[in-house]
């Protein structure tokens, strides 16, 4: 029971503030309460097809398969991967995260996943063609251009800043080893 409170803290406590919010400020908690049905709702009709999707890319693809073209040695290739993957994706960002950890459980490299994070989150391909509708094509291929080395430079970056054993616990993490110690 101890560990189920200490998991959920943060929602508990957010739970209790919106109900006194209720008590005190009615039309305020209302209107949270609202929201909040509304974002549970939408993430109920994401996350089980991202979850459905990431269970056959985990019996599909072999192991071997993603470190070949997206481990440690994949050099362009798996920069290219990751980029494509990312901006072909459909969903919010937090349905990235969840197919991240399938990547690094498959052994993808690491600056692979961020590239993969970052690619999903500014080069999708209909946001990119929203943002050409509206802001013209000049600014979206800009900005497009732009973002590209500046999500690799990122990625490379952030994995050289990590320590060894900082990736370690990542890598752990991704595959469930922490939850198995604990």
């Amino acid at each position: 029971m101890k560990d189920i409170l200490k998991r959920y803290v943060f929602f508990i406590v957010l739970l209790i503030v919106n109900i006194l919010m209720l008590a005190v400020i009615p039309a305020t908690g209302q209107k949270a309460f609202q929201i909040t049905w509304g974002n549970t709702l939408e993430m109920l009709a994401v996350i089980p097809p991202v979850f459905v999707l990431l269970g056959l890319l985990d019996v599909w693809v072999q192991r071997e398969t993603m470190i070949r073209f997206m481990g440690d040695k994949s050099g362009f290739i798996g920069v290219a991967i990751a980029f494509l993957l990312g901006s072909a994706a459909a969903g919010p960002l937090y349905a990235a995260f969840p197919v991240a950890g399938v990547l690094l459980k498959k052994g993808s490299k690491f600056s692979n996943v961020l590239i993969f994070i970052g690619a999903w989150s500014t080069t999708k391909i209909p946001m990119l063609l929203f943002e050409a509708s509206a802001m013209g094509w000049k600014f979206m291929g800009i900005r497009f251009l732009v973002d590209i080395p500046g999500i690799a430079i990122i990625a490379y970056i952030t994995e050289k800043l990590l320590s060894k054993q900082d990736k370690a616990f990542i890598y752990e993490m991704a595959d469930g080893e922490i939850y198995k110690k604990n």
